[in-house]
């Protein structure tokens, strides 16, 4: 009995090539999309913009009301206007839309690198706190200058006082020949 066998590209199992139709096929989640954009909303959000947009719709108006009827060709209540004004309205708020998503995905990178800068600087003073109240211990136990001379005097103060007792004492008259004790 012969079995016939599928193709390749009829089977089930294997992922289908994908074919090319011509040299350009637009990506829609390239990142020039994006960068497009990006630009267009950046263009619309100025004054430049702004007056040209209304350059171009006075200029429509006036003509399309004071040009003679045979060359007026979009009557009173410029119902062509009003569709290129809708029709860039509706690319133009997906498009800024888009921009917005993606200066919001910036903005998170930047605040969670924000972040975590926050946390190593935070990380960082708690270790440099620690180090100087070390060092403050530390210091605290070490021998300084006025203190060593407080003790020095305080000794030579107690000597002073060891050596005129021991005056007074051979002063009285007793014994002269005892050996001196060190203190």
């Amino acid at each position: 009995m012969s079995e016939s066998r599928p193709s390749r590209s009829s089977r089930l199992d294997t992922p289908r090539q994908k074919r090319s139709f011509g040299a350009f096929r637009p990506d829609p989640e390239s990142d020039a999309v994006g960068v497009f954009a990006e630009s267009f909303a950046r263009y619309m959000g100025t004054a430049r913009f702004l007056f040209w947009m209304t350059v171009v719709v006075i200029a429509w108006v006036a003509w399309n009301s004071l040009a003679p009827r045979d060359l007026r060709f979009d009557e009173y209540p410029f119902i062509f206007l009003t569709l290129a004004l809708s029709l860039q309205a509706s690319y133009a708020a997906p498009l800024i839309l888009l921009a917005q998503n993606r200066q919001e995905d910036r903005d998170r990178v930047v605040t969670e690198q924000d972040r975590q800068a926050n946390a190593r600087a935070h990380a960082d003073m708690e270790f440099l706190a620690r180090e100087v109240a070390s060092l403050r211990m530390a210091a605290g136990e070490t021998v300084t200058r006025d203190f060593l001379r407080s003790e020095l005097r305080g000794l030579l103060g107690d000597l002073e006082e060891r050596l005129d007792l021991r005056d007074e004492e051979d002063s009285d008259g007793d014994d002269l020949e005892r050996p001196v004790q060190a203190p």
